[in-house]
């Protein structure tokens, strides 16, 4: 397959599958709503409204549905509102009128237009419109389309029609200091078709999207395993391939040459899968290199995120195919016991690009030279790649991506996560309780790469013990995302291998899987 059909097709079926996911999710969700519904309404949780004013009122909202016709032959939806006054037999009430009438009758009259309720905690924001007091009781007026009034729980339902409306609550007598308690509920006859027509919908755009995704990728792995020579990489016969235009000089590998490409100091060796240590065991089989530039740039790294804006969205789309690839590989190896070689050279090459931005940009900011736009070796001081297996486990494949790799996936999200989960205590209404909250806040690689930069424009020196720590970290992330991502049975080390290259020690492989050898570090 030419390289352009590749691109193509690989478009296409993200293009196709992403919105087929997104009408498959949305199915699932309205076909649980629709079982849920209980009673025949989706209720929500009551919350207390309570505002100093005379009245308070639903968000301003546009017509809706002007150009439907009054009547249609099924159920649109139905409206469901409960209020109760939080002062015991106090009446209240709740209309739902025309919003121009509601705003006719209000005019003049203070009160609360509410505009947003946040959750967890409860809060209502409202807009406090001043006036005077309003001239009758809202159960006077002949207005409401629908309308409940009392003591107790009053509930009002209305089937949604065409035009602007406008939801009021007051005490019925009129009288200032609107507290009540409300529930809303809703419910459609449209649920379940919606549901159905989603599901149904998102099922045939997989099965035309994903067959291209795998097509295509596979495709564009056949070509990122070729260097320019042509003859393909890695594998059983890894043995001195030719050098394409541009490559490293006297790294030994091949590479793609583009505009501004400089060769690395001939003392760094390419990340060669194979290579044994002096114990004589082999290094892990997925190498990750990442050479220090000596010239940056003091202030670029301020802008290097903006700069790698085209990379971030190709890799989105990247990723989203891997993931793809990755599932189809997951039961291919399942029932061959082989990873299919072009799907494997295509997951390689998004990880390698990856890494390549990442080097750039954020997770090492350790050069100035702009990423190629490629999935091939190339030309440029951050590289990556991993041996291919000629044989996978069948077993594993069903865990290793989940239950071995928790270990290396809770200090990987110590490494690398973003976010700090928090319990917080609180007392409300003489109840203690207990809110989880998610505070925001920069992960170790993060700080790490920070604090390098910040020396870096004020002394324009990287430091390298810090540019070798953070080399080891992004290390150790990678052979857990080839680990999990079920490239390799070996089992990561539990081990920093610190550097801009490989270490030259013995690796920790576990030939079998899932459990490192007794005595291993």
């Amino acid at each position: 397959m030419k390289k352009p059909a590749a691109i193509i097709m690989l478009i296409l079926g993200i293009l196709i599958t992403l919105p087929g996911l997104a009408a498959l999710a949305g199915g699932a969700v309205a076909s649980a709503v629709g079982t849920i519904q209980g009673d025949g309404y989706l209720t929500s949780g009551s919350s207390r409204f309570s505002v100093s004013s005379f009245a308070l009122t639903s968000p301003r909202a546009d017509a809706i549905g002007d150009d439907v016709p009054g009547r249609l032959p099924f159920d649109v939806g139905t409206l469901r509102l409960r209020v109760e006054s939080v002062t015991p037999d106090k009446p209240v009430f709740i209309g739902i009128g025309r919003q121009a009438d509601v705003e006719q009758y209000l005019s003049g009259v203070h009160h609360s237009e509410l505009l947003n309720i946040r959750q967890r905690p409860f809060r209502a924001e409202y807009r406090d419109v001043p006036g005077g007091n309003p001239a009758s009781p809202p159960a006077d007026q002949r207005i409401w389309t629908a309308s409940a009034s009392g003591t107790g729980q009053q509930e009002l339902t209305w089937n949604i029609t065409p035009g602007a409306w406008e939801v009021v609550v007051m005490n019925a007598d009129a009288s200032p200091v609107v507290d009540v308690q409300a529930q809303a509920g809703f419910r459609s006859d449209l649920i379940r078709p919606a549901a159905t027509g989603l599901l149904v919908g998102g099922i045939i755009a997989l099965l035309i999207g994903v067959p291209l995704i795998i097509f295509g990728a596979a495709g564009l792995g056949r070509h990122a395993a070729r260097p320019d020579g042509g003859r393909p990489m890695g594998g059983p016969d890894m043995g001195g391939p030719d050098m394409g235009a541009g490559a490293y000089p006297a790294a030994g590998y091949p590479g793609t040459a583009y505009p501004g490409a400089r060769a690395v100091p001939e003392a760094v060796p390419p990340p060669q899968p194979s290579a044994a240590g002096p114990g004589g065991r082999p290094g892990y089989p997925a190498r990750l290199f990442g050479e220090l530039d000596p010239g940056l740039s003091r202030w670029m790294w301020l802008v290097k995120w903006f700069l790698a804006i085209p990379h971030v969205i190709l890799l989105f789309f990247l990723w989203f195919a891997f993931a793809i690839t990755t599932i189809v590989a997951g039961f291919a190896i399942l029932f061959t016991g082989r990873y299919p070689r072009a799907l494997f050279d295509f997951n390689v090459g998004v990880l390698r690009w990856n890494w390549r931005v990442a080097f750039y940009a954020y997770a090492a900011v350790g050069t100035d030279l702009y990423p190629p736009f490629t999935l091939k070796r190339a030309n440029y001081p951050a590289d990556f790649d991993v041996e291919y297996p000629q044989r996978l486990s069948r077993g594993l494949v069903l865990v290793k991506w989940w239950l071995l790799s928790i270990p290396h996936l809770l200090l990987v999200a110590a490494f690398a996560g973003s976010t700090e989960s928090v319990w917080r205590w609180q007392s409300e209404d003489n109840v203690l309780g207990a809110t989880y909250e998610r505070v925001s806040g920069p992960s170790l690689l993060g700080l790490l790469v920070l604090i390098a930069a910040v020396i870096l424009l004020f002394t324009g020196r990287y430091q390298r013990p810090l540019f070798d720590f953070i080399l080891g970290i992004n290390r150790w992330i990678y052979r857990v995302l080839v680990y999990t991502a079920l490239m390799r049975d070996e089992y990561p080390p539990f081990r920093l291998d610190q550097g801009a290259t490989e270490p030259e020690g013995p690796g920790d492989v576990v030939p079998t899987g899932g459990v490192p050898p007794a005595g291993a570090p």
